[in-house]
C-alpha cells in the first residue's frame, strides 16, 4: 500500500477513536453510493454527523480541510440523501471535517463541524 494510502487510513482510525470519545456512535466507516464513499457516518444525540476526513502529513501546500473540493461535496450529499431515504430516518443531518495534521510524531486533530451545508 502507498505511503499516502496508509496516511489516510491511519486518519480514519484516528477519527473514529476520535469521535467515540466525544460520544459519538459510529455507524458506518467507509460507506459507498455510486461513485462516493462516505469516510464516516456517526451519530451523536439527535444528530447523523456525515464525515469526511481529511490527512495530511505536511500542510506546506494547505490545510487538510482545504482539500475538500465541490465535486466531492456534492458526491456526498447525494449519497447522503440516498442513505437518509434508505435508512427512513428521520434525523438532523451535519456535515463535518476532521482535519489530521502529522506533527513530528503525533498528530493534531480538529473538527470543523457543519463544515458545509447540501444544496
Amino acid at each position: 500500500m502507498a505511503e499516502h494510502n496508509e496516511l489516510g487510513k491511519l486518519g480514519e482510525e484516528l477519527a473514529v477513536d476520535f469521535l467515540q470519545k466525544d460520544g459519538y456512535t459510529i455507524l458506518e466507516t467507509n460507506w459507498t453510493f455510486q461513485k462516493a464513499e462516505v469516510d464516516i457516518i456517526a451519530q451523536k444525540e439527535d444528530t447523523l454527523a456525515i464525515i469526511e476526513v481529511k490527512t495530511r502529513s505536511s500542510i506546506e501546500f494547505g490545510l487538510p480541510q482545504d482539500f475538500v473540493k465541490s465535486k466531492k461535496i456534492k458526491l456526498l450529499t447525494k449519497a447522503i440523501d440516498n442513505y437518509v431515504v434508505e435508512k427512513n430516518l428521520d434525523i438532523n443531518v451535519r456535515f463535518d471535517i476532521i482535519a489530521i495534521q502529522k506533527s513530528d510524531k503525533s498528530f493534531v486533530i480538529e473538527h470543523l463541524t457543519d463544515a458545509f451545508y447540501h444544496f
